[in-house]
């Protein structure tokens, strides 16, 4: 079983290998550079919370991403867990639930209610992780999204 801990800017070189995986694995292109300067910032401003999965030979696994928000309906925190990575090698070995039992006690921890999470509808794999760990699809809302034009000399995301 992995060791869940968080992430340190000394995670930074393997993290970068993971996050870019990730993002491959949603068809954006390779860019460790990216990669690594978006954790940089994160772990820098310290605006997300970023958990990593250590192998007993120390290798980093996978993480898990949670960013904090506000329900106005609720009238409370509400996370969410908007990023899940298990390295190719490494799945099937509960890598993925140990580090979803991990964001759960961390935002428990923090007395948050409520963590929300999307996924691809044809992530069959990750889906049924999640409805063993006791999540619910939500069915009374749809999402949507709105690309916005970048700024002047921003490139577009």
């Amino acid at each position: 079983m992995p060791t869940i801990r968080p992430a340190t800017i000394d995670d930074l070189a393997p993290l970068s290998q993971l996050l870019d995986g990730y993002r491959r694995f949603y068809g954006q292109p390779g860019d460790i550079d990216a990669a690594r300067d978006f954790l940089i910032q994160r772990l820098g401003l310290g605006d997300a919370h970023l958990r990593v999965a250590e192998s007993a030979t120390g290798r980093l696994v996978g993480f898990v991403q949670l960013y904090p928000l506000l329900s106005t309906v609720g009238l409370a925190p509400r996370w969410l867990l908007n990023d899940l990575f298990v390295a190719p090698e490494a799945r099937g070995q509960g890598v993925g639930r140990a580090l979803m039992q991990a964001a759960a006690a961390l935002a428990g921890d923090h007395g948050v209610p409520q963590l929300t999470l999307s996924t691809q509808v044809d992530n069959h794999a990750a889906q049924a992780l999640y409805e063993s760990l006791g999540w619910q699809r939500n069915d009374d809302f749809f999402g949507y999204r709105l690309a916005l034009a970048p700024r002047a000399g921003e490139a577009a995301q």
